[in-house]
């Protein structure tokens, strides 16, 4: 039997939106930038309480803005579906499709050393804070850490060869910035 990876080397995919119907059916929220990639899955991983659950899945149907009608085996009721309503749901990363060499995803930034165009290198990526909208890099600088927005104003190249993040940041954007 295989392990069930945990958390960590998993990406959520999207929440359940609402249970559906009276036979078990789900609305899933894709929360994903092309939700058509995700549409043969086979299972998902359905956080209950902490722990990551396998369900497979018998049918999903996309539809727009991102949702999708889905059929979970052993999920036969309303009972069962209302219980999954609003549960966070994942895949593992090994299930991300591949990027070009110019794009990436945001967990591949971590780990990656920062390097400013006026002070060189700044340390390196910590960990991606996902705030929608608004995703940071949170940067060790010895011993401050340094929040940098992930934006085409600040980010001017990432090199996932060489794990480097080349950012151009306004004066002061480092000091002004320290958690």
């Amino acid at each position: 039997m295989p392990m069930i990876p945990s958390h960590k080397e998993c990406f959520n995919l999207g929440h359940i939106a609402k249970s559906k119907g009276f036979k078990g059916e789900l609305s899933l929220f894709l929360d994903v930038d092309e939700p058509e990639n995700y549409q043969s899955l086979d299972r998902i991983l359905v956080d209950l309480g902490g722990v990551l659950t396998p369900f497979f899945i018998d049918s999903l149907r996309l539809k727009e803005n991102g949702y999708a009608d889905i059929k979970l085996e052993g999920v036969d009721n309303k009972d069962d579906s209302v219980r999954l309503s609003g549960k966070q749901v994942f895949l593992p990363l090994s299930d991300l499709p591949s990027l070009p060499d110019d794009e990436y995803y945001l967990h591949d930034l971590e780990g990656m050393e920062v390097i400013d165009d006026h002070q060189g290198s700044l340390g390196q990526v910590q960990k991606v804070l996902d705030y929608s909208n608004n995703p940071l890099l949170e940067v060790n600088e010895g011993k401050d850490e340094v929040l940098i927005p992930i934006n085409d104003l600040f980010v001017k190249k990432v090199d996932k060869a060489k794990n480097q993040i080349f950012v151009d940041l306004p004066e002061g954007l480092a000091d002004v910035n320290k958690a």
